[in-house]
């Protein structure tokens, strides 16, 4: 029987971040993002201001649409890797 090749001591790869340092990408999908959620919200709005009634359907269109906009939210701010580990 042979032996099974050794392992690699990095099991995992390093992530670069998805949009790496580039703002006006950040700046441009995030603001998509953010564009799209207010839209989703105003929709919402809009059936209510109507009359009418609150539906389950309209309480999740606007979950949904803070969703949308929170993800634009951190797209924007790019939180990965820019906290340091302290020792």
């Amino acid at each position: 029987m042979s032996n099974p090749p050794p392992l690699p001591e990095k099991l995992s790869p390093v992530r670069k971040p998805l949009f790496e340092d580039c703002w006006s990408c950040r700046i441009l999908s995030g603001g998509g993002l953010l564009a799209s959620g207010g839209y989703v919200f105003m929709q919402a709005r809009k059936f209510m201001h109507l009359g009418g009634p609150t539906s389950m359907g309209t309480v999740a269109q606007i979950i949904f649409a803070a969703g949308l906009a929170s993800w634009g939210l951190v797209v924007i701010a790019d939180p990965v890797g820019k906290s340091t580990r302290k020792e």
